[in-house]
C-alpha cells in the first residue's frame, strides 16, 4: 500500500475509534432530559450491574460534605468515576438525616416512625435501600417488619407511589408547586432518579414515576432549594445551600466490589 494511502487509512481508523468511544461514552451517561405531561425533568437511570451507588453524609473527621461537588470523584480503591449525585433525603439544621441512614452497611441514624408535621411525616413515608445487590423502595412499616440487611438505606417522605397507587393524600388540583426530586425502582430492577426542572405538584410528580417511568413504588426525596443534581455531563454543578445526606452514582469497573 502506498505510504500516503497508509497514512490516510490510519488517520481514518483513529478518527473512527475516537468517534466510537465518544458515542459509547455518551450512551453510558445515565442522565437525560425528558418532558412528561408538559413538565420538564432530568431522569437518571441506574443499572446496579454497571453502576455503584453510595450514600454520603460526613467525612472521616465528622464534618458534613454539605455540597455535591465535594464528593469523591472516584471510589476508594476503585477506578469508577462519579457520574452524578443528588440529595438523598431530609435533614435537620445540623445536616443530620431525619430518618434511617445506612452507609456501607453501617446504620448511623435509626429509623424514624414518629408522627409530626411536614412532608417527611406525611404517612406513609418510606425507605430507598439496596440489599444483596438489589434495590427497592418500601413503606417504612414494611421495611421495619422485613428488616433487610441493607448496604445503603435512606428514609424520606412521603411515598409517591405505593404498589402502583398514588399516595392517598395527594390532591390532583393542588396549587402547591415546588421543584421536586425522588427515586423509584422499576420491575426490572433499574433505579430511576428524577428531578423536576420546574415547579410541579406532588400528584404530577407521582404520575411521572408511575405512568411515565413505570415504577410501582417511588419515594419523594426533597423539594425546593434542597432539590439538587450534580452531573458533569449535563454541566450541572450541584447545590448552593448545604445538604445533609447525598446519593452518588459511580460507573462500575470490571471486577470492582459493590
Amino acid at each position: 500500500m502506498p505510504k500516503a494511502r497508509t497514512i490516510a487509512f490510519l488517520v481514518a481508523a483513529a478518527i473512527s475509534l475516537v468517534d466510537h468511544n465518544d458515542s459509547a461514552r455518551a450512551q453510558a451517561q445515565p442522565c437525560r432530559s425528558r418532558e412528561y405531561a408538559h413538565n420538564a425533568y432530568t431522569i437518571c437511570e441506574v443499572d446496579l450491574s454497571k453502576h455503584t451507588v453510595r450514600l454520603y453524609w460526613k467525612r472521616s473527621d465528622g464534618t458534613p460534605y454539605a455540597y455535591l461537588s465535594s464528593l469523591p470523584r472516584v471510589l476508594e480503591y476503585e477506578t469508577g468515576r462519579l457520574l452524578f449525585a443528588t440529595n438523598a433525603g431530609m435533614f435537620d439544621p445540623a445536616l443530620k438525616p431525619v430518618g434511617l441512614y445506612v452507609e456501607r452497611g453501617r446504620e448511623l441514624v435509626h429509623v424514624n416512625t414518629k408522627s409530626g408535621y411536614g412532608n417527611f411525616h406525611m404517612k406513609p413515608n418510606g425507605i430507598f435501600y439496596i440489599a444483596a445487590g438489589r434495590a427497592a423502595v418500601a413503606e417504612t412499616q414494611a421495611f421495619v417488619k422485613q428488616r433487610p440487611q441493607a448496604d445503603v438505606a435512606t428514609q424520606s417522605g412521603p411515598m409517591l407511589v405505593i404498589n402502583g397507587r398514588l399516595h392517598p393524600r395527594f390532591d390532583q388540583n393542588s396549587a402547591s408547586l415546588k421543584a421536586r426530586n425522588g427515586v423509584g425502582v422499576r420491575a426490572d430492577g433499574k433505579v430511576i432518579f428524577a428531578i423536576s426542572e420546574e415547579e410541579v405538584s406532588f400528584a404530577a410528580f407521582a404520575r411521572l414515576f408511575r405512568n411515565g417511568l413505570n415504577c410501582p413504588n417511588a419515594l419523594f426525596l426533597d423539594g425546593g432549594s434542597a432539590s439538587s443534581l450534580y452531573a458533569s455531563s449535563l454541566n450541572r454543578v450541584g447545590n448552593i445551600l448545604s445538604l445533609g445526606p447525598m446519593l452518588a452514582v459511580y460507573e462500575r469497573t470490571r471486577g470492582a466490589s459493590r
